[in-house]
């Protein structure tokens, strides 16, 4: 890996102190950082482009932030197929499994090869008006489709490989990926699915009736929710980060998107420690 980039949280003083370091041993290891412009300017560096420039032209990503921070970067690699290296600065995260201690540990072993990386879907929701697509997301966590400000139940008709399933009378409704079940869906009661399995995971949120409970669907299912609830607004959010207004008689298509994100893992604890660490669950060995 000759050339890698560095996206870091803003306004999060100690990652650019730690992006100061990786700079310095990057450039004494013969790599080039790449860095976003803002960033570049406070270091006085200067390979320097813009936020989603980056994915397309570097080996490696490092991520310097938390889950939040990682998930923005997974919805820009695309079909780069870049493998990021997430780095929390904060307590233990589900995707940024990399501590500060262990982070130039961790890059000797990537430079010499020595390291795994584990694939994980996303999805992609493509938005339908009057029967025309009108635009395209990607996620790595979820894409949720829920009510705006007016505390009403909303109508979502939807339709699994184009069988009608039900009509769900909901505060909203979550389709994640087994990445996103420790998110919003294990919030709404969702269960938590291993992250490496190919599924699709439907779960309302606080539905009218309790008999409407989470679906575990083949990561193969094309999911159509129809909106049909006048007078209400209605928002689409992907990864809790990105929002589009809906309206009434708008179809929103999910289904398993052809880009996926590719994590380097930890060496240094499994996925399971870190479900009993997020989790406090309780119990010694």
């Amino acid at each position: 890996m000759k050339k890698v980039g560095i996206i870091l949280k803003k306004n999060k003083p100690e990652a650019l102190v730690l992006a100061a370091k990786l700079h310095i041993w990057l450039e004494e290891h013969d790599i080039d950082p790449f860095f976003e412009e803002e960033v570049a300017l406070q270091l006085d560096v200067s390979m320097a482009y813009s936020k989603s420039e980056i994915p397309g032209l570097v080996d490696l990503l490092i991520v310097l932030g938390g889950d939040g921070t990682l998930l923005s970067v997974a919805r820009l690699v695309g079909e780069n197929k870049v493998p990021i290296l997430g780095v929390n600065l904060g307590s233990l995260g589900f995707l940024t499994e990399i501590t500060l201690d262990e982070l130039f540990p961790m890059l000797e072993k990537v430079l010499a090869g020595d390291y795994e990386l584990e694939e994980r879907m996303m999805l992609s929701a493509s938005i339908y008006r009057q029967g025309e697509q009108i635009t395209q997301y990607n996620a790595l966590n979820d894409v949720v489709i829920n009510k705006g400000a007016i505390a009403r139940i909303i109508d979502l008709e939807t339709t699994i490989d184009g069988q009608y399933l039900t009509l769900y009378r909901v505060d909203g409704l979550i389709i994640s990926t087994p990445t996103g079940s420790t998110g919003y869906s294990l919030a709404a009661a969702g269960p938590i699915i291993c992250p490496t399995l190919h599924a699709m995971l439907m779960t309302p949120i606080c539905p009218f009736t309790l008999n409407n409970r989470p679906i575990v669907l083949s990561d193969k299912a094309r999911v159509k929710v129809t909106l049909k609830t006048e007078n209400v607004d209605h928002l689409l959010t992907l990864d809790g980060q990105v929002s589009f207004a809906l309206k009434a008689g708008d179809e929103v298509r999910i289904e398993r998107s052809k880009n996926c994100t590719q994590l380097i893992k930890s060496p240094f604890r499994d996925y399971y420690s870190i479900l009993r660490t997020k989790l406090q669950w309780s119990g010694t060995r």
